[in-house]
């Protein structure tokens, strides 16, 4: 049996485990109250066999829970006394919950067995329960069934009961998701940190077996596919072999961990977008957990993890260390969101796409601001929206900037369960489950009124074909404004809607020869045609719409000039089978765009190379070359360097744009080309009617495509399962990998927690001002030739051509070390105005790359603080932006303020992130980090308190006080072992 199919029968279980790892999970989460690990799973071919190494009983698993969740506290005192009190008071916390008297059970329809038992929120008889959103509802439930007053207190309850009041004040709570989800850039380094714990409880004389994640975790491998082949038959094929070639460390590092980690299951690449698999295979929507019910729940190392709410399953984006400190049981830290009430009416007109919808509700919701905010949609409009059209709301929540775009679940759910091939006895436990617990919405009734934060109200019938663009997902443009509004970008001054091109320029035309043809480009030509990403590329909907606008294209003769680079990647099998099925699939190969590979291309970059000839004649002319892609991103740079113009369209319109071959059109005036027969085609005389769209949707859409694709995946795929692997339960570290490197986390790690560690006399590495992101801080992008990085890799004989880049080599931490603070927009005080990743080395004044200056400050001995101000870390939550300071040797970042998750973050790798007092910063201080910095912490743990004042002295002679921004005492503990990874590391290694 192919390990992945082992790694998948082993997840299907439903109701009690036997193995290991179940009892471990649950010993581990009694803490909060009872199963939150193991799970029913997907559909699987057959019933699970119990694992290799599981047994009977686990002596491990009984104590785990005291040590490793009550232990924290008890890391906090000093006398061994109070450490054997704390020990012993959070072990029997362990068996019991606050809440354990509404533990009430949930019969069958039919009657018989139970379900199983819930927690249920009407036995709490709280008026206030009927006000809340329903996505609150979730953080409520979770918040009850791990309530052990310990990690999850009354309090957090209470503060949630409370929404309508608390929300605004900003209150953080804890709260524990079902499982995890992963994609594999941003799953390796994941995977890499628990292959490093086995690796250190082994060498404290522990069972390695004992490292396995404590929560559901599944990594679907679709980032790495690019399209190097495309209008090519061959297309997937040859694009998979060259995503094997250069990826093959990678991939069989992950193939080993999805057979030597208990619990994860790893999906391999060519199976789709890890969203879409998500949606029709992975989530669960209840958990039945050894018998207790509760609701799915994820968050994901993607941001558009949020496409999972339009199955009414709360999931969201973290980064890497939240990710990895919730598969190893730790409470994520959030403040509890206000919810947004976005009300739907009407009904789409015809011709208008889910597509067009979600254009408008991210340009409204951007403008309405929800930020950090849950975004829940209700009402009639609500009936009228296939699952799948609420999915692509949802996906995207990143663009509107809301933490998830929730829709509750109803009872097109639940068709939609069944279309995917979940089983008749999972939708009617789901609906069972959700309608006693007071979270299920039926359309059919008169809804009892929530309150929400705040209040948007569309009429689907006004939503109007639309693209968005050229650089910003939320700068949208009606269909029938596009010429005039691109035309108005030419001349405008260079922004996000605007390329300042010249009047007298604006209608150059550079002629050049595409393999023996001659060719012309203009400005707005599309150079790119891309039906690709999650947002859009599994809804039947859209794709099987634009297969028809293929269709009526190639019966009218239209073509798609050659050096146009049309391309499909679907987001699952499954969009393969209902285009054959419908027999459409022939005509979007007819006009190029064949499927080039099930994974995530255009939309994050992937988008290959163009023809010489293309690139040159953009190149050579500044032409403003145009992109249209079906994604959900389009940030300058990011489809491909040589598109300026990039916009967001349904796949149909993709289709359409590709026809025309220019973004310089009006469609309602201009025709998108000649007929066979000579006659001028118009845009209407090739666009879908809804009902015809639906009509083949019907037909076409059938469950067993999505039971079959998902059996299939459980086999592999060729190049997967010849990947040789090996069978050991410690990872073979190849000491010559450039892709899979063994991090030093662990380095001379005994069973004794280091404690506090003195800053005295540091040195300030960096001095930054106000705003500096993430993107600041991690690497990523390609590996310039110039810099740190590119030398350890010509040093062990990569060529330029095979650098990668920094995404692909997040599991050597050699490399992310290097590519920390690489920024070439990077603005340090220092360097006096001069942008770049440099930095000065202050006892010689040499300027340096940040790396080699850090590097040289190690080698002599000396500990390093970073300076800086207001919103320090904001943007996307990065692990490598807390991890690579930490292997640079930074003790300590000094900040105005720091944006929320990377403060935890830095907490978390055990960096003493404090916060100047209100008022002050670098600069009122007179501050020029050419002084010597001593932070003046306690030397025991037990008298270092969350929050507290800390003073700071230089060798000039200032001194001036921070707070402590360690916040709880989980990060203090944090902080005393050396960071989480440590921390529970030595936690598990006691048992």
């Amino acid at each position: 049996m192919p390990p992945l199919t082992s790694a998948l029968l082993s997840r299907s279980t439903t109701g009690s485990s036997t193995t290991t790892t179940a009892r471990v999970s649950a010993a581990a989460a009694a803490a909060i109250s009872g199963p939150a690990a193991p799970s029913s799973s997907p559909p699987a071919p057959r019933p699970s066999p119990r694992p290799r190494g599981t047994s009977a009983a686990s002596p491990f698993a009984s104590g785990l829970a005291g040590r490793l969740f009550g232990g924290h506290r008890a890391a906090c005192r000093s006398a061994s006394s109070a450490t054997a009190v704390f020990e012993r008071r959070f072990a029997s916390a362990a068996t019991r919950n606050t809440y354990d008297e509404i533990l009430t059970g949930l019969g069958r329809p039919g009657g018989g067995d139970e379900f199983g038992k819930y927690y249920s929120l009407p036995a709490l008889s709280d008026p206030r329960i009927d006000r809340l959103p329903y996505s609150i509802r979730i953080l409520l439930e979770s918040a009850i069934r791990n309530c052990d007053d310990f990690q999850v207190t009354s309090k957090d309850v209470e503060k949630i009961l409370d929404w309508e009041k608390s929300a605004p004040k900003q209150v953080e709570i804890p709260f524990k998701p079902a499982r995890v989800l992963l994609q594999d850039f941003t799953g390796v380094p994941a995977v890499v940190d628990l292959a490093c714990m086995r690796d250190a409880v082994s060498k404290l004389g522990s069972d390695p077996n004992k490292i396995n994640p404590l929560v559901p975790v599944d990594l679907v491998i679709d980032h790495s596919v690019q399209v190097d082949v495309a209008r090519s038959q061959n297309a997937v094929q040859a694009n998979m072999e060259l995503e094997f070639h250069r990826n093959k460390e990678r991939f069989g590092f992950l193939k080993w961990g999805s057979s030597a980690f208990q619990n994860m299951l790893v999906v391999p690449p060519g199976s789709g977008i890890v969203h879409q698999v998500n949606l029709e295979y992975l989530a669960r929507v209840v958990f039945n957990n050894g018998g207790i019910l509760y609701p799915d729940s994820v968050v994901g190392t993607d941001s558009h993890t949020t496409m999972i709410d339009g199955l009414g399953v709360a999931g969201w984006g973290v980064g890497g260390i939240e990710a990895e400190a919730a598969m190893l049981g730790q409470p994520m830290s959030m403040v509890l969101p206000g919810v947004v009430g976005f009300k739907l009416s009407g009904k789409l007109r015809n011709g208008v796409t889910a597509t067009d919808l979600v254009l408008t509700v991210t340009q409204m919701l951007r403008k309405h601001g929800v930020v950090g905010k849950f975004v829940e949609f209700y009402g009639q409009g609500m009936s009228e929206l296939s699952l799948a059209d609420r999915a692509t709301i949802a996906n995207m929540s990143p663009e509107y900037g809301a933490t998830m775009g929730f829709f509750p679940v109803d009872a097109k759910t639940l068709d939609y369960l069944r279309l995917t091939g979940r089983s008749d006895d999972t939708v009617a436990m789901v609906e069972s489950y959700l309608r006693a617990n007071k979270m299920f919405v039926d359309h059919s009734q008169v809804e009892a009124e929530r309150v929400y934060s705040s209040y948007l109200e569309l009429n689907l019938e006004e939503v109007e074909p639309c693209l968005s663009g050229p650089k910003r997902p939320h700068d949208r443009v009606t269909l029938k404004n596009m010429k005039s509004d691109w035309l108005s970008c030419l001349d405008n001054d260079v922004g996000f809607k605007g390329f300042a091109v010249p009047k007298e320029s604006q209608g150059k035309v550079a002629d050049f020869s595409f393999h023996g043809t001659p060719a012309k480009i203009k400005h707005g030509d599309v150079v790119i045609a891309a039906i690709t990403s999650c947002t859009n590329t599994s809804n039947p909907n859209v794709m099987l719409g634009a297969a028809l606008v293929a269709k009526k294209a190639c019966e009218l003769g239209l073509e798609v000039k050659p050096w146009i680079k049309t391309s499909l990647a679907p987001g699952s099998g499954v969009v393969k089978k209902y285009l054959d099925q419908s027999g459409l699939q022939k005509y979007l190969d007819q006009l190029g765009f064949h499927i080039v590979g099930y994974g995530c291309t255009t939309c994050i970059g992937n988008s290959g190379e163009l023809d010489e000839s293309v690139s040159a004649a953009i190149s050579e002319n500044d032409i403003v070359a145009a992109a249209v892609l079906s994604g959900n991103r389009n940030f300058e740079g990011r489809v491909h360097p040589l598109t300026r113009a990039n916009y967001l369209a349904s796949p149909p319109l993709v289709v359409a744009y590709a026809l025309a071959g220019t973004v310089n059109i009006d469609f309602e005036k201009e025709p998108i080309g000649v007929s066979k027969d000579g006659k001028e085609v118009y845009f209407r005389d090739i666009w879908p009617s809804t009902e015809e769209i639906s009509e083949v949707v019907k037909t076409s859409v059938l469950p067993d495509m999505f039971k079959s694709t998902y059996e299939a995946i459980t086999k592999g795929n060729p190049m997967w399962n010849e990947l040789p692997v090996s069978a050991s339960t410690l990872y073979p570290w190849d000491p010559s990998s450039t892709y899979i490197h063994e991090p030093p986390y662990f380095k001379d790690m005994t069973m004794t927690p280091p404690g506090p560690r003195p800053v005295k006399d540091a040195y300030c590495l960096l001095n930054f001002g106000d705003s500096i992101t993430t993107d600041h801080i991690s690497p990523a992008g390609n590996i310039h030739p110039d810099s740190p990085a590119a030398k350890y890799l010509k040093e062990r004989g990569v060529e330029r051509k095979d650098f990668n880049s920094y995404g692909s080599r997040r599991g050597n931490d050699e490399i992310m070390a290097r590519g920390t603070f690489a920024n070439i927009r990077l603005v340090n005080k220092f360097l006096k105005g001069e942008v770049g990743p440099k930095t000065i080395h202050v006892p010689s004044g040499e300027k340096l790359a940040v790396f080699d200056a850090a590097m040289k400050y190690k080698n002599e001995g000396h500990d390093t603080i970073i300076l800086a101000g207001a919103e320090y870390g904001s943007g996307s939550s990065r692990d490598w932006a807390a991890k690579g300071p930490m292997l640079q040797g930074v003790k300590a970042v000094i900040a105005k303020s720091f944006e929320r998750i990377h403060r935890s973050n830095l907490a978390g790798m055990g960096i003493i992130p404090l916060c100047f007092k209100a008022g002050e910063d670098a600069d009122t201080l007179a501050l020029t980090g050419h002084e010597r910095y001593t932070i003046h912490l306690p030397t025991n743990v037990s008298d270092i308190k969350p929050g507290q004042d800390v003073t700071v002295t230089t060798d000039t002679g200032k001194s001036f006080t921070c707070t402590l921004r360690f916040d709880t005492e989980v990060e203090l503990a944090y902080y005393d072992h050396g960071g989480i990874l440590p921390y529970v590391t030595r936690k598990i290694a006691e048992q």
